[in-house]
């Protein structure tokens, strides 16, 4: 091993908050890990946890000396991958998060696709809100992120982006879904509606949209999964607002009917692919970065024909 094993106690108390759960998930004794983070402190001379009656919290320099770990142990990681690739060919581990609109929709069936091509690299999607979504991969968790209306942040680095409009989601025998083009959408609110709860990026885009209405919108259903949505708009519970990635393949299946809306009430999403601003993407994530845009730029294209998306000016520091 060529760093010190005192970087995974660091890693591992930092999660954990204790280094009693720490030693029991590293397999280790309390003491030696004890020792081991008071001698880096010594060697420091500043303390990195703060000890607290009910376990132990980074302090600021703490902090600092967690980037520099987790900086290292994913240098590590990249190193092993590299090193079984000399002996596997596109071998490796890809970790993404992303938000859970698009992990509901469009992303399984991407990342089957991509394991099927690749069956020696492992996949590891995990779920997050919009905003968090940028916290795993600010902290190298995750080497992706991949959501909607994420806010430029010092650190990271936008690999491309996508304009991606909210819209009207219909069963397919509603009168609404008989009109060609966009939706009124004084026609919309007319209708029971079922609705993100509040709090999700999603809703707070409803709201703005909903808002130059001079009519009180109360929905008959509010839930924070995108999937409930769309079970309950195919039961005729109400129609709701999704963006057309999110009910691509239903409306393939001819199950749902998605319509955008008419000015001036459309609004637009920015859908983000963003990494590390220092961190160099390994052969196996570049691999999947590309795979990745590719099969979106598909499902772009193919909602550009229907109207359900604005042309695209896709940018990518990818292929740049």
């Amino acid at each position: 091993m060529l760093h010190s094993r005192k970087l995974q106690y660091i890693d591992e108390i930092a999660r954990s908050g204790s280094i009693r759960k720490a030693a029991a998930k590293l397999n280790v004794a309390s003491s030696a890990i004890n020792r081991q983070i008071l001698a880096l402190e010594e060697e420091l001379g500043v303390p990195i946890f703060e000890r607290l009656p009910r376990g132990l919290r980074l302090t600021a320099a703490g902090e600092l000396c967690i980037e520099h770990v987790r900086d290292v142990l994913k240098s590590y990681d990249r190193l092993e991958t590299r090193v079984r690739s000399l002996k596997t060919p596109q071998a490796g581990r890809v970790s993404m998060v992303s938000t859970v609109g698009l992990a509901a929709g469009p992303l399984p069936e991407i990342v089957a696709r991509f394991v099927e091509r690749h069956p020696r690299i492992c996949i590891q999607l995990g779920i997050d809100g919009a905003t968090t979504t940028i916290n795993p991969v600010m902290s190298g968790e995750a080497d992706l992120g991949v959501g909607f209306n994420i806010p430029a942040t010092p650190g990271l680095r936008t690999l491309a982006t996508f304009d991606i409009p909210i819209g009207v989601v219909l069963p397919p025998d509603h009168p609404l879904a008989a009109e060609l083009g966009p939706i009124d959408l004084k026609k919309v609110v007319q209708e029971p509606l079922v609705l993100a709860q509040s709090g999700m990026s999603l809703r707070t885009m409803i709201d703005l949209i909903l808002a130059p209405l001079a009519v009180s919108v109360e929905p008959v259903v509010e839930t924070g999964a995108p999937e409930t949505l769309r079970h309950l708009v195919k039961r005729g519970t109400g129609l709701t607002f999704l963006n057309p990635l999110d009910v691509v393949a239903d409306c393939r299946r001819g199950e749902l009917v998605f319509r955008p809306l008419a000015d001036p009430y459309r609004r637009h999403q920015p859908m983000k692919l963003f990494a590390r601003a220092r961190a160099t993407l390994d052969t196996a994530t570049s691999l999947f970065v590309e795979f990745l845009l590719t099969e979106l730029e598909e499902l772009v294209a193919e909602l550009e024909e229907k109207g359900h998306v604005p042309p695209q000016r896709m940018t990518s520091d990818v292929r740049s």
